[in-house]
């Protein structure tokens, strides 16, 4: 939830598109390439107080040979800043990290059946939650954003995240659910 600073910052500090590149190009570029020194055990990787910084973020599957989902969603972020209207991508990015979360949370914590990939019922409605959420408090604070699109984004945004058809959820979500918000917005514009 932390990661909640980098739409805030976007919004809070009225940066411009290329702004907020100049800010996290560079971030996503240093994780980037700590995960591709940890993955190929580069000189990088196997100095200690990157491995202290960088070792916590690793999970199981990760250290297998995939990015982290921190290099993930940096791409993702960068990638959504630079495809939608501010008002889209604060949505998008905070769809991705409290949807996400309330998935993990709740899927860990509520017994409910199973689906696709070992996907639970009750996380995915606690993603759908989060993202309404979301949804209510960017249509209230986030000029440009009415509360009908962002629930369409969230609906969108829970079912990639649900069905992540093999490409992690921290870029499919941000991605996808911009793309859908984005034509909602000019379908809506249109009528």
């Amino acid at each position: 939830m932390g990661a909640l600073v980098i739409p805030g910052t976007y919004i809070l500090f009225e940066l411009g598109k290329i702004e907020m590149l100049y800010l996290m190009a560079p971030l996503a570029l240093l994780i980037i390439f700590a995960d591709v020194s940890r993955l190929r055990n580069y000189w990088f990787w196997k100095q200690e107080i990157v491995r202290k910084i960088f070792s916590p973020m690793v999970r199981p599957h990760e250290s297998k040979g995939d990015f982290t989902g921190a290099t993930y969603i940096l791409m993702s972020f960068c990638l959504t800043i630079a495809l939608y209207p501010k008002a889209v991508a604060i949505t998008a990015i905070s769809f991705i990290i409290v949807g996400d979360t309330f998935a993990a949370l709740i899927g860990r914590k509520v017994k409910s059946p199973k689906f696709y990939k070992n996907k639970s019922v009750a996380g995915s409605l606690g993603c759908l939650a989060g993202m309404a959420i979301v949804a209510f408090v960017v249509a209230k604070f986030v000029p440009g954003m009415t509360l009908q699109i962002a629930l369409w984004g969230a609906l969108v945004g829970t079912i990639f995240e649900a069905f992540s058809f093999g490409i992690d959820d921290n870029v499919t979500v941000p991605i996808l659910s911009g793309l859908f918000m984005t034509l909602f917005i000019n379908i809506s514009q249109n009528i």
